[in-house]
């Protein structure tokens, strides 16, 4: 059985040398592998959220799908699609908002930090938040479970909205009395290269330190080398190649047996001036290929536009069905299916109630959350090391009585388990502890009932 994995590219700029590096490549690797069926995706109504400038985005549509295709990615291999071309994932992102607590949003990341940037200024916390800020996870669940994806490569600032994922699939599920979603996993690349910019720090757009991919040809690629900064040792004096973002740099695109010998030439004293000269010839014969291939496809864009297409078609006959499921699941039938829609109604009751979810943390650990049944998360566990006895700790706080499992507690209230508090409340429980314990104990009690 083939493995799902898709991966989805914001279009708000031009790639540079560290997406190569750190993204574009090894996606391109991965989706080669025996046993993978990938899905890549240009991002296009995410960009909407950041950039209200159409000409970049238009523009970025054209220069990422090109990047990816002149790189290697086999669009015959790989479903290779542009969001805006699938209707199903705007329709599907609706249907998962309206099962989708607003708590669970109100604790994004992004959202959060919009906030505390507004608090810290003095203005309204809501200031120029849109709701398209404000409801993205919900847009990158529908992309991810439309095609009910296995496994999602993210960084590390992305694993809670695969987290929230997972939170909404087990909600849309658990309300229409059936696995229509696959939950999808969190996949880190821990070896994934960070490229150092200009300036030693992480190659980055934000910085304005970037090194050209393609744009601007070998004159740009050169002119960007030879502004890395370097420090004032003369021509002679040996270099200490591992502080040296040349040979970092170096490194990322060489052999084992290239780097090494680039690092015996540092130590024995090459000048910079000559380091830098041999970078630019070692990325120039890397990507001047893939650049002849990438301004071929540029001054082409219906050559682009034809794999786009035949990309989407090829998604939109796993999408289509899946809607047309998803809307008899909601009841949104056909007139004529009166009598499946009584049967299904009763499942979606019989559906409704709270549940314990489990999850895995961003540091590895296992924990679980004990939701309402309109979502609100109403306890978070502690972390384990094992999962096993995350859920052992499920079913015994399910078999015990809900008023001596649940106590008040400083932080609104707490589970206790043979006298250790094994999950507490979420933050800003203690606004309304009371209510919320109440709450809390009338969930877990209707769990051990079940």
């Amino acid at each position: 059985m083939n493995t799902r994995v898709l991966t989805g590219i914001t279009t708000t700029g031009t790639p540079h040398l560290g997406n190569y590096a750190g993204a574009i490549r090894p996606a391109v690797q991965a989706s080669t592998q025996p046993g993978v069926d990938a899905f890549f995706f240009l991002a296009d109504y995410h960009a909407l959220i950041k950039c209200d400038d159409p000409a970049r985005v238009a523009r970025s549509r054209l220069e990422i799908a090109a990047t990816w295709l002149a790189v290697g990615l086999d669009h015959e291999r790989v479903t290779f699609y542009r969001q805006s071309d699938i209707p199903e994932i705007p329709e599907l992102s609706w249907l998962l908002t309206c099962v989708t607590a607003k708590g669970l949003m109100n604790r994004a990341h992004a959202y959060k930090a919009s906030v505390d940037q507004n608090v810290a200024k003095g203005v309204d916390p809501d200031d120029g938040v849109t709701m398209g800020l404000f409801s993205y996870p919900v847009l990158m669940a529908a992309d991810i479970l439309m095609f009910n994806a296995n496994k999602v490569p993210v960084g590390r600032d992305q694993i809670q909205h695969l987290e929230m994922a997972r939170d909404i699939a087990q909600r849309f599920n658990h309300l229409y009395g059936r696995d229509y979603f696959t939950l999808p996993e969190v996949t880190i690349e821990e070896d994934v290269a960070t490229l150092p910019g200009l300036d030693g720090r992480k190659m980055s757009k934000s910085y304005n330190n970037t090194i050209p991919l393609f744009e601007g040809g070998a004159n740009a690629l050169r002119a960007s080398v030879m502004r890395i900064v370097t420090d004032s040792r003369a021509p002679g004096e040996a270099k200490d190649a591992e502080s040296s973002h040349l040979y970092t740099l170096y490194r990322a695109f060489a052999t084992q047996a290239e780097s090494a010998a680039f690092r015996k030439q540092l130590e024995e004293g090459m000048g910079w001036g000559d380091a830098k000269q041999a970078l630019y010839e070692h990325l120039e014969a890397l990507l001047a290929p893939m650049r002849e291939k990438y301004f071929d496809l540029i001054a082409n864009p219906g050559r682009i536009e034809d794999i786009l297409q035949a990309g989407a078609a090829r998604a939109r006959k796993l999408a289509a069905p899946m809607m047309q499921e998803l809307r008899e699941a909601v009841g949104l039938r056909n007139l004529n299916a009166g009598t499946a829609a009584g049967k299904a109604q009763g499942k979606k009751e019989k559906g409704k109630g709270a549940r314990f979810v489990s999850f895995r943390d961003e540091d590895g650990g296992f924990r679980f959350r004990l939701l309402a049944a309109d979502g609100e998360e109403l306890l978070l566990s502690q972390r384990f090391a094992d999962p096993k006895e995350a859920g052992a700790l499920m079913r015994r706080l399910q078999s015990e009585p809900a008023d001596s499992v649940l106590q008040a507690s400083s932080a609104g209230y707490a589970a206790m388990v043979d006298g250790v508090a094994v999950a507490a409340a979420p933050s800003g429980a203690q606004a309304d502890s009371e209510a919320q314990l109440a709450r809390a104990r009338d969930a877990l009690a209707s769990l051990s009932q079940e």
